[in-house]
């Protein structure tokens, strides 16, 4: 029967060892990836910039979500070099194909003055209400971390905007700022489950707050009671990071266009209609937007509100929680979003279709065009604004 030193130095056999010095060269490969496997306490006490965290015993279980590709080069370390020879071992029988081992471990990195700091680190409480998204190796707490920084501005306070909103929340987005103008009413309540009885009257920017406060404290909520116009979207919309789109008229849908194709800022659109509703995502460094889907607004009588056709109450809670999700996704560039795509929701049938969205070639209002944009307020029609003259040079 092998002892321990027997086992380490079969397992040495079988890895490529490097010292600290050839390890701080291999970081700086494209594509390397500097791999921690201490415990989370000796690793919150500080790490290699950039490190790649998994606990050994949780390496055979989360590496493969974490490192799909096995050709990655991968430069493996514990803190003095024994956890991470038999790691090495590991993901060499696990098929990756390019790993090397530190000798001395984190300790003789920082005992050479070499490249380290302390981490950001979530508290016992946060680690506890997010525990669910850690156990993803696709979020973990780096992705919680993202999550918590982000600044996603909500567009209505509304039908679609309160199930994105307490999604979003409870996800733990650290800002969330929410637009409205208007007061609760007892009307909303069918769909609108971010209000209830006791707030008639309220502003909504104020009940939704008061909500979102109430699921998770960790949330900034940035109010706006306020009409979104040509004289303030471009400075609202340039605070946050994401736009999700619950707005129910098209000049604003129009305007929120062009503010965020001069910003370069992703929209998560939706949309409902009495029984059906659709999602899409409009990022103007990558694919189509609004104006590409849409070039003019249809005549009203073929596009009438909620409040004149009515809605189905549940379902704007499919809807906005897809908007939840697709904006999640942007956050944690997790999946495929859907870019280009349409997906649309008949509630009568059960089904999903998805659409191709494709840019519009005689459209103007393009992000490659953003300094010519001009925002201003849109007439019947919601046509573009003539774009500015080139600046001279």
């Amino acid at each position: 029967m092998p002892n321990f030193r027997e086992l380490l130095n079969a397992a040495k056999a079988q890895i490529r060892e490097v010292d600290t010095a050839e390890a701080d060269e291999l970081r700086q490969q494209p594509g390397a990836v500097v791999l921690d496997v201490r415990e989370p306490e000796e690793y919150e006490q500080g790490a290699i910039p950039g490190a790649l965290h998994i606990v050994r015993g949780q390496l055979e279980s989360n590496i493969e979500g974490k490192v799909p590709d096995r050709a990655t080069p991968l430069i493996v370390h514990c803190a003095s070099g024994i956890r991470s020879a038999f790691a090495a071992k590991t993901l060499g029988e696990l098929g990756y194909t390019d790993v090397v081992h530190v000798a001395g471990g984190f300790n003789k990195w920082k005992d050479e003055g070499r490249d380290w700091a302390a981490p950001r680190k979530l508290t016992a409480e946060q680690r506890n209400r997010y525990q669910r998204h850690i156990l993803l190796p696709e979020v973990d707490v780096e992705g919680q971390l993202k999550l918590l920084d982000a600044k996603v501005l909500l567009l209505g306070a509304g039908c679609l905007g309160s199930p994105a909103a307490l999604y979003l929340a409870a996800a733990g987005v650290g800002t969330l700022g929410i637009i409205d103008m208007d007061v609760v009413d007892e009307s909303n309540l069918q769909r609108q489950i971010l209000h209830n009885m006791d707030r008639i009257g309220d502003r909504k920017v104020d009940s939704a707050k008061k909500t979102i406060t109430l699921i998770n404290p960790d949330v900034n909520v940035v109010t706006f009671d306020l009409r979104l116009g040509a004289d303030n979207v471009v400075d609202i919309l340039s605070q946050f990071d994401i736009v999700v789109d619950g707005t129910d008229n098209f000049p604003t849908r129009f305007l929120v266009n062009d503010a965020s194709v001069k910003l370069g800022i992703p929209v998560v659109h939706g949309s409902i209609f009495r029984f059906e509703g659709m999602i899409t995502v409009f990022d103007p460094k990558r694919g189509p937007t609004y104006r590409d889907m849409v070039p003019q607004p249809p005549p009203a009588e073929l596009a009438p509100s909620c409040s004149e056709a009515g809605v189905l109450g549940v379902l704007p809670g499919i809807i906005g929680t897809l908007q939840a999700i697709e904006t999640v996704k942007l956050i944690l560039d997790l999946g495929d979003p859907l870019i280009g795509r349409l997906l649309a929701y008949d509630s009568l049938e059960a089904t999903f279709r998805e659409y191709k969205v494709r840019v519009d070639p005689t459209n103007e209002i393009t992000y490659e065009n953003r300094d010519r944009i001009v925002v201003a307020e849109l007439d019947d029609l919601c046509m573009p604004h003539p774009l500015q003259a080139p600046a001279a040079s």
